[in-house]
């Protein structure tokens, strides 16, 4: 397969992973694909939600015949990987929290994990837990609010100190003597606000970001499948329709990706998910 690298996430927040795949591929083909349609995920029941993305997903193939697909989005990556690998014929290449690093780096052994609420939940998230941090003290920190706090921050709209240290603030553990020295940013939305965060953090951390570890992975997959994805100005879309606002424009830009109006890939917005 030669076509494009399809990216997809639930909003924005896959445009962090973006820059480094961009920067170690330059020229390749990409089309970046925002389902804020059904924004945000961590608010669906897992069923429906696999059912929404697998369907999406096989549209999305169907247009653009992606040589490889990455899931740039934690909680739909713990949740339909295996049927997105069963169904189709791309390789996908996820985004899962980056627990082994934070447990291999850690110098307290207090170990936070900042995620959406289905995240925390999933199975997947605990197994890697149990595999790779059994040695931590790591506390899982699911918020409902703070990947829409990245959106509105990124649309260039005012976001309160107060509001983002109110949703971090359960990521600082002091027990025993000792304090939590790292949190892993488990939604690609987050590093967005990386910089609000070191500024109104109780005290200093390591923030695990995944992104340059999904490029090198998204490197190694397209060498040992032997893939050469497409070259060429990439593509962003929104699967609402709507127009990218102004202030996302320098973003896209950044990344090689020109906006583009959804063309049919709408979704119907009374989906079932929690709200």
């Amino acid at each position: 397969m030669s076509g494009p690298i399809l990216v997809f996430d639930s909003g924005i927040g896959g445009l962090s992973v973006l820059r480094p795949i961009h920067d170690a591929l330059p020229g390749v083909g990409i089309v970046y694909v925002a389902d804020d349609a059904a924004f945000p995920y961590g608010n669906w029941e897992d069923q429906a939600l696999s059912e929404h993305i697998v369907e999406l997903m096989g549209r999305l193939i169907a247009r653009f015949e992606p040589s490889l697909v990455v899931v740039a989005c934690n909680t739909a990556s713990t949740l339909v990987l295996p049927p997105l690998r069963a169904l189709y014929k791309p390789p996908f290449v996820g985004t899962v929290p980056a627990i082994k690093p934070a447990a291999e780096t850690t110098q307290s052994g207090l170990v936070s994990v900042l995620a959406t609420p289905g995240t925390m939940r999933r199975d997947y998230t605990r197994d890697l837990i149990k595999r790779f941090a059994s040695s931590c003290h790591l506390r899982l920190v699911g918020s409902t609010n703070l990947a829409g706090i990245a959106e509105a921050h990124m649309r260039g709209e005012a976001v309160s100190d107060a509001a983002i240290l109110a949703e971090i603030a359960p990521a600082f553990v002091e027990l025993d003597g000792s304090r939590t020295d790292t949190v892993v940013l488990a939604c690609t939305h987050y590093p967005f606000l990386l910089d609000r965060f070191e500024a109104v953090a109780p005290w200093e951390v390591a923030w695990i970001d995944p992104a340059p570890a999904i490029a090198r992975r998204v490197v190694a997959v397209l060498r040992e499948k032997g893939l050469e994805p497409e070259t060429g100005e990439g593509a962003a879309f929104l699967t609402s329709g709507k127009a990218w606002v102004p202030a996302l424009r320098p973003v896209l830009d950044e990344r090689g990706l020109n906006p583009a109006r959804s063309g049919g890939l709408e979704i119907d917005r009374s989906a079932r998910r929690i709200v």
